[in-house]
């Protein structure tokens, strides 16, 4: 997949701007970026339902924007939501999507690996969230694409069906699919990617592998900790600061996710330590010098939220 300075305007708002991001066979790459940043339009123009207001788009070599229906009998597309009619059974949808694709996987093996057997006779209506997201892969599988599109897979999926379709997003990639990741789980991006890009206002602001969108933007003299309990950031500064004068201040990260921006020393990480046993919160976990994807993620789009 290949897009070359792709824009794409809405009246006076720019919803895509000079955008050029590339996906290699095989790989697994991650959209991210805030509510707003362009990721569902740029998915749209690539799938061929959106046109872009200038620039080129390439999939699987072919124009999107000229041959929709020839881009979209290689491809697969998940939907975060829908995709399904209301009163169809499972199995009877499954066998209806096989039935419009030229080799289609079998549809008993896709309910199989994805858990929905036991609901096979199931309306689509009468499924949890969490079955209509699984039905909703299996439609985007079932035609053997050579590129799949997943929005938000594991959205409202219970920790056993988060796995499951990791796995199986790992095996396209063994088999050599190209997979268009879309996620707000910075976890499932940093643990499933090959190459992750952040977009904010429809740009590209960062790119690269986990590892060098982490390391890339690691600061020398950082602390960061987790506890059990919450804990009362004055006072442990308070009782950091008396072993300690020139400390920086603690920052909360989100409940229960703490950091300081200072040199790892062992009287640092002692004093950190004994200030939180004090208020009776045990330590679950400390990392020097580690900075999360999230964090990443956090610094270059900002911590406030959109409108």
């Amino acid at each position: 997949m290949e897009l070359r300075d792709v824009v794409r305007t809405f009246g006076d708002t720019t919803a895509v701007d000079h955008l050029s991001l590339t996906a290699a066979r095989g790989e697994i790459l991650a959209l991210l970026g805030p509510n707003g940043a362009g990721k569902t339009t740029t998915i749209e123009m690539c799938e061929g339902f959106t046109r872009p207001t200038s620039g080129e788009i390439r999939v699987l070599g072919i124009d999107p924007v000229r041959s929709p229906d020839q881009v979209r009998r290689r491809i697969g597309i998940m939907l975060q939501g829908g995709g399904s009619y209301s009163g169809i059974r499972v199995a009877e949808m499954l066998r209806l999507a096989a039935a419009y694709n030229a080799d289609p996987h079998d549809p008993e093996w896709l309910m199989d690996i994805l858990g929905l057997q036991g609901v096979r006779r199931t309306t689509y209506r009468r499924l949890s969230g969490g079955q209509q997201q699984r039905l909703s892969l299996a439609l985007a599988l079932i035609g053997r694409p050579e590129l799949v599109f997943l929005d938000e897979p594991t959205a409202g999926l219970d920790a056993q069906s988060r796995l499951a379709v990791w796995d199986l997003v790992t095996a396209l990639r063994a088999d050599g699919v190209t997979v268009i990741l879309t996620t707000h789980l910075m976890d499932e991006a940093e643990a499933l990617a090959d190459r992750i890009v952040i977009m904010d206002r429809g740009r590209v602001v960062a790119s690269g592998t986990p590892a060098e969108l982490t390391a890339g933007h690691a600061t020398s003299g950082r602390v960061s900790f987790e506890t059990d309990t919450p804990l009362d950031l004055d006072r442990a500064l308070a009782e950091v600061t008396r072993t300690l004068p020139d400390t920086a201040p603690l920052e909360a990260v989100r409940p229960l996710s703490y950091r300081i921006s200072a040199d790892a020393t062992p009287d640092l990480i002692s004093a950190l330590t004994l200030a939180a046993a004090d208020q009776g919160v045990l330590v679950r976990r400390l990392d020097v010098d580690h900075r999360s994807l999230e964090d990443v993620f956090l610094d270059i789009t900002g911590r406030s939220l959109r409108s």
